[in-house]
């Protein structure tokens, strides 16, 4: 007689499958969507909305990355950013750059190079 398996708190690729009504990927705007993209809710969560949905929109009260998210929430990417491509068609969250309308660049490199120097000399 084999034993019987424990589930783990997360789900299953089944629940995945329900999620994203089978999608494998976001369509529209939201196919940009990387993992420092920033999300924030722009309401609360709705009655009868997906309980990762509502995860979502209460863990992005304040502006979160979506690799933070995807943390939190224990998703994997894809499916995370099929989620949030629904959020956002329905107007429920906001996708920002993080670098947009801060008049930054991007990272100085003279100082990612100290750093890098730093850590090969360790």
């Amino acid at each position: 007689m084999t034993e019987p398996q424990v589930r783990s708190g997360r789900p299953g690729l089944e629940r995945y499958y329900i999620l994203t009504e089978g999608r494998a990927a976001p369509v529209g705007d939201a196919s940009s969507l990387d993992v420092a993209t920033l999300v924030v809710a722009c309401s609360a969560p709705e009655p009868g909305i997906e309980p990762e949905q509502d995860a979502v929109l209460r863990w992005c009260r304040d502006p979160l990355s979506v690799a933070e998210l995807g943390a939190h929430l224990e998703l994997p990417f894809n499916i995370l950013s099929v989620l949030l491509a629904d959020l956002l068609n329905r107007g429920l969250v906001q996708a920002r750059d993080p670098l947009a309308g801060t008049g930054d660049r991007g990272p100085d490199l003279t100082l990612l190079e100290e750093v890098l120097s730093g850590l090969q000399r360790l």
